[in-house]
């Protein structure tokens, strides 16, 4: 499992969301994202740390960060999600986890994806990284280096 750091270029993904629409990264480009893998959609954990990027989401907004969540989900999955707890934004599915393999968060267990937040910069740069977060970390950890 290889890990990112800062100035490391962001690993491009085309992955498709929970309404079938395909979302690069290159859609984000002049703008910060921050990108979230969690390991499945509607669990406990996962589902804490989702609503809290929701509840925080026009805060976010607001600082110039845009939000994806990324698992290995079918997208069917990640939209019974979505609707479930209104969270309102891109729901990426990485079935194949080859976007956590490269971002170095896939791990070979039970668990499948070691939850982790990336900050990219406004040119597609990992500004920051944090891996094995717990769900309430991602936000604050966000707003802090900002």
């Amino acid at each position: 499992m290889t890990a990112l750091k800062e100035g490391d270029p962001a690993p491009l993904f085309e992955l498709s969301d929970q309404h079938g629409n395909t979302v690069r990264l290159e859609d984000f480009r002049g703008r910060k994202l921050l990108i979230y893998f969690y390991p499945e959609a509607d669990t406990p954990g996962c589902t804490k740390q989702s609503c809290d990027v929701r509840d925080h989401r026009r805060e976010l907004t607001g600082i110039g960060v845009d939000v994806v969540g990324i698992s290995p989900d079918e997208p069917e999955k990640q939209l019974a999600f979505d609707r479930k707890y209104g969270l309102g934004f891109p729901l990426l599915a990485d079935v194949g986890h080859a976007v956590a393999d490269a971002y170095g968060v896939w791990k070979d267990d039970a668990d499948g994806v070691r939850r982790s937040s990336f900050l990219v910069d406004q040119g597609g740069r990992i500004e920051r990284e944090w891996y094995g977060v717990k769900p309430l970390e991602t936000v604050p950890n966000a707003v802090a280096s900002l």
